[in-house]
């Protein structure tokens, strides 16, 4: 019954069952099922379909708020009682996401400089990409994260802003002579953009840059950094950083343009964000001093 509230939740939030099972991680066959299951099992009618669209009834409105209290109620009780259960054992562990291909020394810093203001807090650290580390806080496997802006900020959570950074784009010291200091994605159709991706987030990376940057260049996977700069000072296509990761480049080898899109200056937002029920004094520490250090 828990489980089908949370999934009558994500679904009225959503408006949409192909955007509920993907925020839940599961199939829209399986959504549904649990879906239609709540309403039989308990001889309710929460939903009247219009076509592909929906509308709550009344008793639909009820429970959904209801729903929310009691989900929100018991995931409080939980995350409090396992802090308890930390206290009692004398340890406090703070469970950080960071992001795989964030490739600056800002948030190294920060770890360093809170060890140091709470040496009794044990650091745990787990790195990964967009859509592991959004998992992994949705199942309570770390406490706060630490991500761009590409997924919908939610109100289930607490999102902190960090910084802007324009994006660009890194690309051999022999190319683009005539281009000084920017570029934009129509003179880059003909040359390959280098995608720094694992098997598990290449799709969403791919469908970023061509959805949200308006990337239309043929894509070339490597696994590494250091990879995409040799192939771009080969000339053999261009990789996207942003100006703060922009800085890990030798200059002598590739050159970065600011990226723009028919003319639109492109930016990557990044925050924290951690679960409203689980907000506690060392996560928004921990928040602050990383805002401090972008």
């Amino acid at each position: 019954m828990f489980d089908q509230m949370k999934c009558f939740i994500a679904l009225v939030e959503a408006r949409s069952f192909t955007k509920a099972a993907e925020n839940l991680n599961m199939s829209q066959s399986s959504l549904s099922q649990k879906i239609k299951n709540l309403a039989v099992s308990n001889n309710l009618t929460l939903l009247t379909h219009h076509g592909r669209s929906f509308e709550l009834t009344r008793a639909g409105e009820y429970f959904y708020q209801h729903s929310k209290n009691i989900v929100d109620d018991v995931e409080k009780l939980v995350a409090e009682t396992k802090l308890i259960e930390k206290e009692d054992n004398g340890i406090y562990t703070l469970r950080i996401g960071y992001l795989r291909k964030f490739g600056t020394q800002d948030y190294l810093r920060t770890v360093n400089e809170f060890s140091k203001k709470y040496p009794d807090v044990e650091i745990q650290i787990a790195s990964g990409s967009y859509q592991q580390l959004f998992e992994m806080i949705q199942n309570d496997q770390i406490d706060i994260n630490f991500s761009d802006s590409r997924q919908d900020l939610s109100d289930r959570y607490q999102n902190q802003y960090l910084a802007t950074a324009d994006y660009m784009v890194a690309v051999s010291t022999k190319s683009f002579l005539n281009y000084s200091n920017k570029i934009d994605t129509t003179d880059l159709v003909d040359l390959p953009c280098i995608l720094v991706a694992g098997v598990d987030d290449f799709e969403s990376e791919r469908t970023y840059y061509r959805e949200i940057l308006g990337i239309a260049s043929p894509f070339k996977v490597v696994k590494s950094f250091g990879e995409a700069q040799m192939l771009a000072a080969a000339g053999q296509g261009y990789y996207i950083c942003n100006r703060r990761t922009a800085k890990q480049i030798d200059p002598t080898i590739n050159k970065t343009l600011q990226l723009f899109n028919h003319q639109n200056r492109l930016v990557e937002k990044y925050y924290t964000y951690w679960k409203k029920n689980n907000s506690g004094y060392y996560i928004e520490s921990f928040s602050q001093m990383l805002k401090d250090m972008f």
